[in-house]
Order: C-alpha cells, then structure tokens, then sequence
C-alpha cells in the first residue's frame, strides 16, 4: 500500500478540522490520530502545511484547532494562541471557501518555507 505524502495528509486533516471549526471545537492530536490513522508524532508536518496555506491565503489558522493535552497548538509555535484566535477560526464560512488542492497546499508548504514564515512550527508540532 501506497503511503501518503505530507500535502495528501493535510488535505485529509483539512476536512477533519473544518468539521470541528463548524462545530467550534476543538480536537486533540489523539482524536486526530483516531479519525485518520496517523500517529500524533506524524501531525506536525501535515499541519504545517495546513498553516502555510492559511497564512499564505490571508484566512485563520485552522491548525490552530488542533490541540495538544493541555489544549493548546503545538507548545512553541503558536503557544500565544488564545480562544480570539480560535473564535475567528469558528465563524470563518470554510464551507464556501472550499477545500485546497493537494498542489496549493504544497506550493503554500514551499513558499512557508522559502520567505521563513514558519520554520518553529514545523520543527515543533512535529515533536508533539
């Protein structure tokens, strides 16, 4: 069986996270794991991707909704992320914006990386 890449994961989490933002709630990274069989040491790097679209896109962060014990994003990326922040995660219409493309969350991943924008958040939530 074909492994999945990092874009294919975060796609999969996307779907995941956007039902959580329409219920307002959040998931722990062992809920995760449970809904789409990856192993929480595994979420960092798909949820990166998730970021790097976001913050490419100008839209909230909906990584930010998946939380570790202490129900926060990753320790050092993020940790002064509040409930604000998650708010507007949970009343952005992510519905109508549809899902992004596995190459649009690539592209998002490489220029992240490329121009900086989030090199402790991959290393970090990937440690989660």
């Amino acid at each position: 069986m074909r492994e999945m890449s990092d874009a294919q994961r975060a796609l999969q989490f996307w779907s995941v996270l956007v039902f959580a933002a329409r219920e307002q709630r959040v998931l722990s990274y062992s809920t995760i794991e449970q809904m789409t069989g990856m192993v929480k040491q595994g979420a960092g790097r798909p949820l990166g991707y998730i970021a790097a679209y976001c913050m490419r896109n100008e839209l909230p962060l909906l990584n930010t909704l998946a939380v570790n014990q202490r129900g926060k994003p990753s320790p050092k990326f993020l940790e002064d992320i509040d409930v604000v922040t998650q708010q507007a995660v949970f009343v952005f219409d992510w519905i109508s914006r549809g899902a992004p493309k596995i190459q649009d969350l690539q592209d998002a991943y490489d220029w992240a990386q490329k121009n900086g924008k989030f090199q402790v958040a991959v290393a970090t939530t990937s440690q989660q």
